[in-house]
C-alpha cells in the first residue's frame, strides 16, 4: 500500500468515526426531544384538567351569586318593613 492509499483509508476512518460520533449524538438529542414531548404532553393533560375543574367551579359560582341576588330581593324589603315596624314600636 502506498502512502496515499493509507492516508486515504485513515482520513475515511476518522470520517466514518466522525459520522458514528454524530449518529451516535442524534440519538442522544431525539431520546431527550422524546422526553420533552412527553413532559410537554403531560402539562397539557395537566392543564386540561385544571381547566375543566376551573369551568365546573365558575359555574357554579354563578350559581351562588345567582341565589344570593334573589335572597337579597327578598331579604332586604324584609329587613325595610322590620325596621319601620320597631321604629313604629318604639316612637308610638
Amino acid at each position: 500500500m502506498s502512502e496515499g492509499e493509507e492516508r486515504m483509508l485513515a482520513a475515511l476512518d476518522a470520517i466514518q468515526r466522525n459520522q458514528e460520533q454524530q449518529l451516535q449524538r442524534q440519538a442522544e438529542a431525539l431520546s431527550l426531544q422524546r422526553q420533552q414531548f412527553e413532559l410537554v404532553q403531560k402539562q397539557f393533560e395537566r392543564h386540561e384538567k385544571l381547566q375543566d375543574r376551573a369551568e365546573l367551579l365558575q359555574g357554579k359560582s354563578a350559581q351562588l351569586i345567582g341565589v344570593a341576588r334573589k335572597m337579597t330581593l327578598l331579604v332586604l324589603p324584609l329587613l325595610v318593613a322590620l325596621l319601620v315596624y320597631v321604629s313604629w314600636l318604639i316612637f308610638r
